[in-house]
């Protein structure tokens, strides 16, 4: 699989030694309240490996996994996953995490989205993309909204934490709205 490139960042393969950068994360309620349930118990090391390992050989089924890392350094941001991937009915879900809390807020999830929505358009044409968010994750909401997903509806009060009950928003893109809007969309290929 080939790396992807955006202005700032690239989307590359997994290395063992990002191991320890998902490890400053993986426990972070900061970060993992916003995810899915898997992350409700400590992850032991021995959990983190286990998943890096089934990226690295090869073993996740219907999914392409990236690292969001630094165009010129290489250096782990975070991750983008494509999983849940239906080639008949062309569509599939995307998860993404930015690490640790310095990389938030400066675009780089949206460009690692910009950067994912061709790879996933225009290389393997899938014709529909999806993505979830919880209804108080209001930043990671706003951001897919600007890279041009549009809400199609909620699951109320399905997902419990901290003594309440939030929605879980599901979004989504087509191909022929990516394409529509590919004008306004800069696109770096190295």
């Amino acid at each position: 699989m080939p790396r992807l490139f955006g202005e700032r960042i690239m989307l590359r393969e997994y290395k063992r030694e990002d191991l320890e950068h998902i490890r400053k994360w993986v426990n972070d309620p900061e970060v993992v309240d916003n995810l899915s349930d898997i992350f409700l118990a400590p992850h032991t090391l021995n959990n983190t490996e286990d998943f890096l390992d089934s990226i690295l050989k090869g073993t996740r089924q219907n999914s392409y996994c990236f690292v969001i890392a630094d165009k010129e350094t290489e250096a782990y941001i975070g991750q983008i996953d494509l999983f849940n991937i239906n080639w008949k009915n062309r569509n599939a879900e995307i998860g993404i995490v930015i690490g640790e809390g310095q990389n938030r807020g400066k675009g780089i999830g949206a460009e690692a989205l910009k950067v994912l929505q061709d790879f996933v358009f225009n290389r393997l044409n899938i014709n529909r993309l999806e993505i979830k968010v919880h209804s108080y994750n209001t930043r990671a909401h706003r951001c897919y909204l600007k890279s041009g997903f549009i809400e199609e509806g909620r699951l109320r009060e399905i997902f419990y934490i901290h003594g309440k009950y939030f929605d879980t928003i599901i979004l989504s893109m087509l191909k022929s709205e990516f394409e529509s809007g590919m004008q306004a969309r800069p696109i770096v290929t190295n």
